[in-house]
């Protein structure tokens, strides 16, 4: 059988994963698992029941964030429909005693938005109501994760978050991309702009205003 290295993008710095997304069709799903075709080859990833509830119907095409979980002779594929719900998978993680499975089920019962305000409020009592967290395990993830993650990210769409992405990807510091992204997209709806002719003026105008150039 001849293999095909499938469509996908470079993996992240500093994350164990062979792959940062993949393409593909979707050809089935359930409450807590997503099967991608691509290229011949059919994916099983495991999936928060957001991301599987968000899905479209069975035969299109889809991305997916992913992450490789390899443990002795297991591996496991992850997949998530959004990259803040990727960032916050791995940052529970590296919670004591938090493993892979009880991440994502973690996930399947809140929002990423929703985990968030509830880490800024210090609610452990409210962390203990989702699946998966105990008061001892809700304890740890406030001491470990508290003020550690942005809520500022999570404001922008998915597309506007890539273009961040590829901005700090070309050196430019994080908060100063996010900044000027966000001024260049005010600009650019303010004139009319949308879709991918906004994503592209935006990133450009982004880039200028950062470079301290005009034009």
């Amino acid at each position: 059988m001849h293999w095909q290295r499938p469509s996908v993008m470079p993996t992240p710095v500093g994350e164990r994963s062979v792959y940062n997304s993949i393409q593909g069709i979707l050809t089935g799903k359930t409450a807590t698992k997503v099967f991608l075709e691509n290229q011949g080859i059919e994916y099983e990833l495991e999936v928060s029941f957001n991301t599987a509830s968000a899905l479209p119907e069975l035969g299109s095409k889809v991305r997916l964030y992913t992450y490789l979980h390899h443990r002795e002779e297991v591996m496991k594929l992850f997949g998530f429909l959004e990259e803040a719900e990727r960032r916050l998978f791995l940052d529970l993680l590296k919670v004591e005693g938090i493993g892979p499975r009880q991440a994502m089920r973690i996930l399947s019962g809140t929002t990423v938005g929703a985990f968030l305000r509830i880490l800024e409020s210090e609610d452990v009592k409210a962390l203990t109501r989702i699946p998966g967290l105990g008061m001892k395990t809700a304890q740890k993830v406030l001491l470990s994760l508290k003020g550690k993650i942005s809520l500022e990210e999570e404001a922008l769409p998915r597309e506007e978050r890539d273009l961040q992405v590829a901005l700090v990807e070309m050196g430019f510091e994080p908060s100063k991309a996010s900044d000027a992204l966000r001024r260049a997209l005010k600009e650019c709806r303010e004139e009319g702009l949308s879709g991918e002719p906004l994503e592209r003026e935006a990133f450009r105008r982004a880039i200028v205003l950062m470079s301290g150039t005009n034009g």
